[in-house]
């Protein structure tokens, strides 16, 4: 069992005696881990020493910044194969898939910013003006489990190249890759408290968090629910917040397209992950004429997506994150089946072979209600809705018939018309005909799906604050 019992603050580790949260194995269900259950005292002493390094980290040179992003990418490459292992096992996704996403993307991500930032306009001219371009201060970064590292480099990276200095809250189902993280960062050159790292309860040490007065911005991905508290929050003190929310991302496949294929993407997508992804395309929105054959092309992928042990390199389908989402997702199974859907494959009981751990069904639903709840709410699981609909009309009206607009496909065999689609959908990102992830591109929600961009130029802006000086 790992004991990590430390938090990171101003560039120390230090010693944590009080009570600890323990980390589950996803596909056993064993405790692998124990880390802090810190609160109010231990944020406060991180947000104080973040406040007092921001003067000097501001003014660090371009160069400086950099150096210390090179540093943080080589750690990454190097303990690339510790952090698919460590996340594989904490939140269920296959070690084959691990190694590629949950490791290999904060690398990438750390790789842009770093071929970014020489060519990026800090200043710039606009007439009379000289426009400058500052960190906008103390950071409070919350992030979530199911892609634990990525959330947390997606915020660190450009918080750290653009000035600001940080105080991280990991979620404490999946905490130890940002301990890892945070390992490689002390052997950097990054001066004591601009990154620091508290593990603790959402109610204790992530409420200080967002209502300190000397955190000028939270940067939180996670849930509707708590992103509404966050901004609410923040609201009173006037911080900046940057919120990456929930999904509900609708697949739109249009008459003329080629139905394998869509349906396979489509089933790929969802499955992402055990369906632990905010931009699964969870709804997938099929001509009515052919919704009998789009489930049979539905049941048959999902059938070679066998759960299991989430640590073989064969394995495609692992578990959940926890015993709590494995409950929320078996309820909505039940639901959907209540509500009236057809039950194409899976279904609510325990995959065979895999009693430990936290284990769900691929489960796919036909002839869903767009208005029924398994078609509304954020299941965050292995639960695909098809259905059907009458025109391209109707099919726009349901895409966008969720409180949430955070990702979408469109698929059809004319691109032109697919591109007319796609730019009706009210969704921050939609795939075209499968077109490839772009780790460049502007990545965020309409909606309930939340504010602010991540990736790119666009997250590195989230971090700064516009000054003009008249010349």
């Amino acid at each position: 069992m790992n004991i990590l019992s430390k938090n990171y603050i101003n560039g120390q580790w230090i010693d944590w005696h009080g009570d600890t949260i323990d980390v589950h194995e996803a596909g056993t269900g064993e405790v692998i881990a124990r880390v802090p259950s810190a609160g109010r005292e231990e944020m406060e002493q991180a947000i104080a020493a973040a406040d007092r390094a921001f003067d000097t980290w501001s003014e660090s040179s371009l160069e400086q910044r950099i150096k210390v992003l090179e540093q943080l990418h080589a750690g990454l490459k190097e303990r690339g194969g510790e952090i698919a292992e460590t996340i594989c096992r904490e939140v269920g996704m296959p070690i084959k898939l691990a190694t590629g996403i949950q490791a290999g993307l904060p690398a990438t991500i750390t790789k842009t910013y770093l071929k970014m930032l020489p060519d990026f306009p800090f200043t710039e001219q606009s007439g009379n003006s000289e426009v400058q371009y500052a960190p906008v201060g103390v950071v409070g970064c919350i992030t979530p489990w199911n892609y634990p590292l990525h959330q947390v480099i997606l915020k660190i990276v450009p918080a750290i190249a653009a000035g600001c200095t940080v105080v991280l809250k990991p979620s404490e189902i999946a905490p130890q890759s940002a301990y890892i993280l945070a390992e490689i960062l002390d052997g950097t050159d990054l001066p004591k408290g601009v990154f620091n790292l508290v593990c603790g309860p959402g109610h204790t040490a992530g409420d200080t968090l967002i209502k300190h007065p000397d955190v000028r911005m939270v940067s939180f991905t996670g849930s509707t629910r708590t992103g509404h508290l966050i901004a609410h929050a923040a609201a009173d003190d006037f911080k900046r917040i940057a919120l990456e929310m929930g999904g509900k991302s609708a697949s739109v496949i249009l008459p003329d397209a080629d139905l394998g294929a869509a349906v396979k993407g489509t089933i790929n997508n969802c499955l992402l992950n055990s369906g632990q992804t905010c931009t699964a395309l969870t709804r997938m929105l099929v001509p009515a004429d052919r919704h009998d054959e789009a489930c049979e092309l539905a049941a048959a992928a999902v059938a070679k997506m066998t759960p299991g042990n989430p640590l073989e390199e064969t394995t495609r389908l692992g578990p959940l994150a926890s015993a709590q989402q494995r409950d929320r997702v078996v309820d909505y199974i039940k639901l959907g089946i209540e509500e009236g859907a057809t039950l194409v494959a899976g279904g609510p009981e325990a995959p065979e072979g895999c009693e430990k751990g936290y284990f769900v069904r691929a489960t796919v639903f036909g002839n869903v209600k767009p208005d029924s709840r398994i078609a509304q709410e954020e299941i965050f699981g292995p639960v695909l809705s098809i259905i059907p609909y009458s025109d391209e009309k109707e099919a726009i009206r349901i895409a966008n018939g969720t409180q949430y607009g955070l990702s979408g496909a469109v698929w059809s065999a004319d691109p032109d018309k697919a591109k007319k689609i796609a730019s009706k959908l009210r969704t921050g990102q939609v795939f075209v005909n499968g077109g490839a992830f772009n780790p460049l591109a502007p990545f965020g929600g309409f909606g309930h799906s939340g504010i602010g961009r991540e990736f790119g130029k666009w997250g590195l802006e989230e971090f700064l604050e516009v000054r003009s000086l008249q010349l």
